[in-house]
């Protein structure tokens, strides 16, 4: 990636973040954590990862939620970050901090206690 996409893709990430607490109020959205943006090399896309709390329900209502506010996050992007054209938003759940997590749990059990 090149520096600009990585600049463009961290205003994103900033902005998407403030749009969950300041301005988008849709109940399916849960606990919702903005982990990363991928920015396309040509801008005209951006993956959008998130982590949320819960169950596999919860994340898939979350899903729900942040791709029927697409269209108002991508205005957003195109309005405050005074881009040629936003990119398309695509939202995704990223599953490494679930991992991370399993795997930590696994390193924390005691081992068994056979020979």
């Amino acid at each position: 990636m090149s520096r600009r996409t990585d600049r463009v893709g961290e205003a994103i990430q900033a902005l998407v973040a403030d749009l969950l607490v300041r301005e988008i109020k849709d109940p399916r959205i849960g606990l919702v954590t903005i982990t990363a943006v991928r920015v396309s090399p040509d801008l005209r896309h951006a993956r959008v990862y998130f982590s949320c709390l819960g169950d596999d329900a919860q994340r898939v209502r979350s899903l729900r939620g942040l791709r029927s506010a697409a269209g108002f996050v991508r205005s957003q992007i195109a309005r405050q970050l005074n881009l040629r054209t936003a990119p398309e938003v695509a939202f995704e759940f990223d599953p490494s901090l679930e991992q991370a997590e399993r795997l930590s749990r696994l390193l924390k059990e005691p081992p068994d206690g056979g020979s």
